[in-house]
């Protein structure tokens, strides 16, 4: 029997730009007393694994679901060997995370990493928060690396402050960095690819500098992307990034509200970003702020705002 909904226990990833919001914010409880930067929702990788939490498939990999039951969650025509497209984390930045950039995808290969293009939608910002995304209007390349080589980066890298409800799309070869004080819900391709190419003089938890990826970093980076503009904040449904790997919607329902999607339409991920639901599905009965749950192709699915909620919606990913 395919469950209404899948939903699987978070992988919390420790970062020395981490902390506790994910306990603090969405009540997650962590047991590591380390600083915990991720939470990785739904996965399917080598070196990570999402399990199902509740109904017919409880305790199964997201890999042994697409393997077993690939035609029923994702359609006929996907391979049954190919990863989940998709992977959905959380993310707690209380520092700045490095400056970075994802290999576009033709030059991954050439570079031993795998593309991504990513979303990030803001939860909470503290006071002052920004976002790093491109460069600014008029910078060079050639300032570019002699600015890195000075370690004086930041005149020339666009940061811009956000609030709560804002979302920035990230396509691959876009320079880009989440500042302190962000709580982010980030809709990615299946990828862990990244490449730092400055991260400020920090160590790692380990007491040591962090690797950086400079060479590969600069062959990856658009040199003619400035001054990206987030999506603001808004009740209006609005799509917040239409690309060729996947859609994201953002749809908010008022208390009593419903959103219902009918079965063998396409597989789609609801993602509670603002607000609490309840569902038709007995296993998922409530979902509370944080939660991310997959509708399978073959699963019909009703969900009701208990209070004012704020929903993303990834679809046309298969």
């Amino acid at each position: 029997m395919t469950p209404q909904l899948l939903r699987f226990a978070p992988i919390y990833q420790e970062r020395v730009w981490g902390g506790r919001a994910l306990a603090d914010v969405l009540g997650r409880k962590l047991l590591s007393k380390n600083p915990v930067g991720e939470s990785w929702e739904m996965v399917d990788r080598p070196e990570a694994q999402s399990l199902a939490i509740g109904g017919p498939w409880h305790g199964r990999t997201l890999r042994e679901i697409i393997r077993v039951h690939s035609a029923e969650v994702l359609g006929p025509k996907w391979n049954p060997r190919t990863p989940f497209p998709i992977l959905v984390k959380w993310l707690d930045a209380r520092e700045r995370l490095s400056l970075q950039v994802h290999p576009p995808a033709n030059i991954a290969k050439k570079l031993k990493g795998e593309p991504k293009s990513e979303n990030w939608y803001v939860a909470e910002a503290a006071p002052g928060a920004a976002l790093i995304a491109g460069l600014k209007r008029g910078a060079t390349r050639a300032q570019f690396e002699k600015s890195l080589q000075k370690g004086e980066l930041e005149p020339l890298i666009h940061r811009f402050p956000v609030t709560r409800g804002e979302s920035l799309f990230v396509p691959s070869g876009r320079l880009h960095a989440i500042d302190a004080g962000l709580l982010i819900l980030e809709i990615q391709q299946n990828s862990d690819t990244t490449f730092r190419v400055y991260d400020w003089g920090r160590v790692g938890l380990d007491g040591k500098p962090r690797t950086l990826h400079v060479a590969e970093s600069l062959q990856c980076i658009d040199f003619n992307d400035f001054e990206p503009a987030t999506t603001p904040a808004g009740k209006k449904e609005i799509y917040l990034a239409n690309c060729e790997h996947f859609d994201l919607r953002r749809v908010h329902l008022s208390p009593g509200a419903e959103l219902k999607f009918k079965a063998n339409d396409q597989p789609r991920i609801i993602s509670v970003a603002e607000g609490k639901l309840t569902t038709d599905d007995p296993a998922h009965a409530t979902l509370e702020r944080g939660a991310n749950v997959l509708i399978p192709l073959v699963s019909s699915a009703t969900f009701k705002a208990e209070e004012p909620s704020t929903l993303l919606i990834t679809e046309n990913f298969v």
